[in-house]
């Protein structure tokens, strides 16, 4: 697995760190963002070799980045110059999208603006956005993803489940799942690969949604 395919399959701890944090303050968004900078720092620092899951190293680092955001009063500092840098990547990965129809890598990113990698996904971080994996309503595209977790009073351990849950997924339904939200594909792309049509991507993502949070809830 690539460094931007571990981010990418993790953002889930991130979420359940940041729930233990609400309604203390700080936005929720500023509590996943710098989240999300501690699980970069994570991946980063992850060593295989000590036989640790990934996720288990991560956590306690995804923690210390948000207890330091409530330390410094709240905001995750972002200089001028990474907020330009944030905004030029941003606008390449959303004509990427629009030409090859789906999300860049980290590595097409760094190619295509002559950066270095940890300086796009510094970047990508410092503008991004949260994540949720239940529907406000029944439209086909525009709302994104979150992971749901159970309650946050109950040690954290409990909550990274996920991949114990898309596990027992039925082989199409988890290719769906992957394509969608790992892979970052539109549901049409998803559609076409899985030999199905957008709307039946739609309905099937719904009710697979609706079962992962019975589950990751229960």
């Amino acid at each position: 697995m690539t460094r931007d395919e571990r981010i990418c399959s993790n953002l889930g701890l991130v979420h359940t760190c940041a729930r233990r944090f609400i309604g203390r303050g700080i936005d929720y968004d500023d509590l996943y963002q710098a989240g999300c900078m501690g699980l970069v720092k994570a991946v980063d620092g992850f060593d295989d070799s000590r036989g640790l899951r990934l996720s288990t190293y991560a956590v306690p680092v995804i923690l210390g980045e948000i207890r330091r955001l409530f330390r410094d009063g709240g905001t995750v500092k972002v200089s001028r110059s990474l907020k330009e840098l944030s905004m030029r990547v941003s606008k390449e990965r959303d004509a990427f999208q629009v030409r090859e129809g789906r999300e860049p890598t980290v590595s097409e990113l760094s190619d295509l603006l002559g950066l270095e990698r940890e300086q796009v996904v510094e970047a990508l971080g410092a503008a991004l956005p949260a994540l949720s994996l239940t529907r406000a309503s029944d439209e086909a595209d525009g709302d994104e993803i979150d992971v749901p977790v159970a309650s946050p009073d109950e040690a954290i351990t409990d909550r990274l489940a996920l991949q114990q849950v898309l596990a027992a997924l039925p082989e199409n339904d988890r290719s769906l799942i992957e394509l969608r939200y790992f892979r970052r594909k539109t549901q049409q792309f998803t559609a076409d690969t899985l030999g199905m049509t957008q709307v039946q991507v739609s309905r099937r993502e719904r009710l697979i949604l609706r079962e992962l949070r019975r589950l990751l809830s229960s």
